[in-house]
């Protein structure tokens, strides 16, 4: 990519970027809809409050050991010439298609499984996107890139989330045909619809241009990866740094992120409330995600993420403390402060440590170690809340996890760089 553009994005920045707004409908819908839909449903044949939190986070803790063995296999397919987009479209379609499929049954057993199915093939076409960063633009504009996806996301998602709020909303009140469930059922379709369509400009224009040559590769996905993580113990101490903190971060934000809508229904927030209070969640982390990418740009990405573990850090003990809905209101305006900060420049941080011939590879370990911190985090926070039948202690060992990680991550921030800087996509 030339350096005729200074400032804006590039037509082809432009549409990596869209693939943000594609996905974070669906991310949207499993914090808010998906939750409450699961809930209701799970409520309504018998089970408790408690244990529909256990089986919620038990979920998700399938969804990662699925993604742990997928990952490493479409994370080397993805750095093979000319493959990347075909895996591209691959997730995209799968995922899509079961998201449009959750509607189908009443049964929350069957429904739980297609939600896993969903945001498997989701998570791992987020490691074939994220691993695209590297070909679509340069890594003094990569925090820059990465913020605008994540801040167009927050507020593009916004748009068919507001339309499947209004449905949801109508029909709750009756001004409409259609019961509540029914209406939640409309919301998965649009949203999959959402999600494939524009999902279409990136699937046009994109090209590879970083892959591993022919005698680089190895056939087996799993012994490749396994190497890579054994290259990146040995020769990229700062990635191994930067990994470690970043499974124990982020731990916490997906936590947090993965639990709202059920952490606010103890508190009594009806059903609306809760969603117009994650809608501004967006709302906020929309200016702050291109806010955050600017001052990285000024001050420097280790600053920013930094600042960003310290204020989750802040959340979570909020959290812990959390007693009235005027407290949850406020929580979900720091998270939107925060949210967008530290996931786009953690994506754009390890981009520029990492060997770009092999972005595949090393955004799976990426992607496996940060989703392995939110199954362990959903883990530990349903298995105490069941056990307990107290959410607020469930959430206090999350407070640990930020602090480990801002340790390791400053000690990652310390250690040279052993990868030469590429040169200019």
């Amino acid at each position: 990519m030339g350096k005729t553009q200074k400032e804006g994005l590039t037509s082809l920045e432009k549409k990596w970027v869209l693939y943000d707004v594609a996905n974070s409908a669906f991310t949207l819908m499993v914090s808010t809809l998906i939750q409450i839909f699961f809930h209701d449903t799970a409520v309504k044949a018998g089970v408790s409050e408690p244990n529909t939190v256990a089986y919620w986070n038990y979920a998700g803790t399938i969804c990662t050991l699925l993604v742990v063995f997928l990952g490493p296999v479409f994370g080397t397919l993805a750095d093979r010439r000319r493959i990347k987009k075909q895996l591209f479209i691959l997730t995209v379609t799968v995922g899509a298609g079961c998201c449009l499929l959750l509607g189908a049954s009443e049964n929350w057993i069957l429904f739980i499984i297609l939600f896993v199915i969903a945001k498997v093939w989701y998570q791992v076409s987020l490691i074939v996107y994220d691993s695209m960063l590297n070909d679509v633009t340069t890594d003094e504009r990569s925090d820059s890139v990465s913020s605008y996806g994540f801040a167009f996301g927050y507020i593009g998602s916004v748009v068919p989330f507001i339309g499947c709020l209004v449905l949801y909303v109508l029909a709750t009140l009756g001004k409409i045909p259609v019961s509540d469930l029914t209406a939640m059922r409309i919301s998965f379709a649009i949203t999959a619809l959402w999600w494939f369509l524009f999902s279409l400009p990136l699937i046009r224009e994109y090209r590879q241009i970083r892959f591993e040559t022919a005698g680089e590769q190895d056939s087996n996905g799993f012994r490749e990866f396994f190497r890579s993580v054994q290259d990146l113990a040995k020769t990229n101490r700062k990635a191994l740094y930067f990994i470690i903190a970043f499974f124990f971060y982020i731990d916490g934000v997906y936590t947090i992120i993965d639990n709202a809508s059920i952490y606010a229904k103890s508190l009594g927030l009806a059903s609306t409330g809760l969603l117009l209070a994650l809608l501004v969640t967006q709302f906020v982390a929309f200016p702050c995600a291109i806010i955050t990418g600017k001052m990285a740009k000024k001050w420097g990405s280790e600053i920013v993420v930094t600042v960003c573990i310290l204020g989750y850090t802040g959340i979570a003990i909020l959290a812990f403390f959390l007693t009235n809905q005027f407290q949850f209101w406020l929580l979900c305006v720091l998270v939107g402060l925060f949210q967008g900060g530290i996931q786009a420049l953690s994506r754009s941080y390890f981009a520029r440590i990492i060997p770009k011939e092999k972005s595949g590879q090393y955004f799976s370990i990426f992607d496996i170690f940060g989703k392995g911190a939110s199954a362990l985090g959903g883990l530990i926070f349903g298995g105490v809340t069941s056990l307990t039948g107290d959410q607020h202690i469930g959430i206090a060992p999350i407070v640990g996890f930020f602090i480990i990680g801002l340790i390791l991550f400053r000690k990652s921030c310390a250690t040279p760089s052993s990868v030469t800087p590429g040169d200019e996509a």
